[in-house]
């Protein structure tokens, strides 16, 4: 680590300077503890250019180990924190605060957290005002936020903003959920280990108690995010994140003209956009017989078909062809084919039930105080938001851009669909392999009790987290379940 000494210190000592006497002491203690500290320095090459030595801290429990408690700590001076506040009110700037951050016991200093999210950032921009002047109001999960709650905001936490290199068990990035009372996040709990179950890169979750400078302490769900460590995870290749901004369309040659579609996460340097362009200009310019012809050429058919089974199948409004564009693109460097990821299942395990293969994945409000005010976003109608993946692959209005998507905080169209997903399950060539992988999946995951057992499983994550559960919503969960189970039961696309 190389850091100026000023920045070792914990902020709240930098900046309360006449509490030092008091700090010293505290930081004595706090060195005394440093035994739990086991730093592993690995050597990585990074883009073919100069070796990076990564500090790794093994901290002294596994983070996600669900099976146990996990206390996080995160402190911050407040003057950094309305100065962030300010810039996200001014131009929705999401800057970084540097925190002290302790997990299970373990201390690391100068992390950068920031808000982390888009739709469920929503109400802070523009809500009413409450106690003390933060502005509060319903995301796109139905969660309220204040500015006055920070223990209760979507936060990314960067290890190694301010300290170079700097990781904890591997992980570089985390990402904190709004909790609210676990409903959204208890969907999004399940459904991960769901996608794992099914042998897709998924992400590692786990429940947390979080207390945040002196605010009362809170249950809140740690996600694993996927960042350099966790590309290089996938193998020799290169992982994208899609961006909200995002069309895949053809832009031209330049890649400039694709910086609001995706971002590249590992080997920059080495890598660049230019195979994400080739792919998105052939599937959208290719012939229905070169698209049949050579897809398996582009794209792993296999777990492509598993992963739009997996979204159908766990009701997920909004994954890559949903107004949020959630999804990454892994390209494989030997084999040349890109995988798609799933990312961002908040949204999950709460559409229509009765939803078969090839229907409309669409959004039913949970109710307050876990959904949409009037049952769907922007006051539509439960169910009323398609999100591109509609039979044949169509869009509504004739698959013009932003058509058929309700408004959601008035703030323009929600914009849906992917030509990739509905090309796939327009043609006839896929079907097969789609409907296979769909009900190998529906046996693995629904028949087999694997849905409930991952309810259990999340339930009691939380209640050690110390959450205090809302009956209600893990009763709509099960009953979501068991109506999935039972419907695609007599669907006989699904038994064949």
């Amino acid at each position: 680590m190389t850091r100026p000494l000023r920045h070792r210190i914990p902020i709240p000592v930098r900046h309360h300077w006449r509490l030092i006497v008091v700090a010293v002491a505290l930081l004595a203690l706090t060195i005394g503890g440093l035994g739990a500290w086991r730093v592993r320095p690995l050597v990585l090459a990074r883009g073919g250019g100069a070796e990076a030595t990564i500090t790794d801290i093994a901290g002294t429990v596994a983070l996600f180990d669900t099976t146990v408690r996990h206390e996080l700590t995160l402190t911050f001076a407040r003057d950094a924190y309305d100065r962030m506040i300010a810039a996200y009110r001014a131009s929705d700037d999401k800057s970084y605060v540097e925190a002290d951050l302790t997990i299970d016991g373990t201390l690391l200093p100068s992390v950068g957290i920031r808000l982390k999210g888009n739709s469920t950032l929503r109400s802070l921009g523009g809500g009413p005002a409450g106690p003390g002047g933060g502005n509060f109001g319903r995301g796109m999960t139905g969660t309220t936020l204040s500015f006055d709650s920070p223990e209760e905001l979507p936060w990314l936490v960067s290890l190694d903003h301010f300290v170079k290199n700097r990781r904890y068990q591997g992980r570089e990035n985390l990402a904190l959920r709004p909790a609210g009372q676990t409903g959204s996040t208890l969907n999004e709990a399940v459904a991960l280990q769901l996608v794992g179950l099914a042998g897709e890169p998924t992400q590692r979750s786990t429940y947390v108690s979080l207390s945040v400078n002196d605010r009362p302490v809170t249950t809140r769900l740690l996600i694993e995010v996927p960042d350099k460590p966790y590309a290089d995870g996938l193998g020799t290749g290169v992982l994208y994140k899609s961006l909200a901004t995002g069309s895949f369309t053809d832009q031209g040659d330049e890649i400039t003209a694709y910086a609001d579609d995706f971002d590249q996460v590992n080997r920059k340097g080495s890598q660049d956009l230019e195979p994400v362009i080739e792919f998105i200009r052939w599937v959208n310019t290719a012939s229905d017989a070169e698209f049949n012809a050579q897809l398996a050429d582009h794209l792993d058919v296999e777990s492509f078909s598993r992963y739009v089974a997996l979204q159908n199948l766990l009701l997920n409004f909004d994954d890559m062809a949903g107004p949020g564009r959630n999804y990454y693109l892994y390209y494989d460097l030997d084999t040349k084919r890109f995988q798609v990821v799933t990312w961002d299942l908040n949204l999950a395990l709460s559409g229509n039930a009765s939803q078969g293969p090839f229907d409309a994945s669409t959004m039913v409000g949970r109710g307050a105080p876990g959904g949409f005010p009037q049952g769907g976003p922007g006051g539509q109608p439960p169910g009323a938001v398609p999100n591109g993946g509609v039979p044949n692959g169509g869009l509504p209005n004739g698959g013009a851009p932003n058509a058929g998507f309700p408004n959601i905080g008035g703030g323009g169209r929600m914009m849906g669909g992917h030509r990739l997903k509905e090309r796939f399950l327009a043609s006839t060539a896929f079907k097969a392999t789609y409907l296979s992988a769909y009900r190998e999946l529906y046996q693995k995951l629904f028949a087999s009790g694997a849905a409930e057992r991952a309810v259990d499983d999340a339930e009691a994550s939380a209640q050690r987290a110390g959450a205090t559960v809302d009956a209600t919503q893990v009763t709509t969960l099960r009953t979501t379940i068991a109506d999935r189970k039972a419907a695609l039961a007599g669907n006989t696309d699904v038994t064949g």
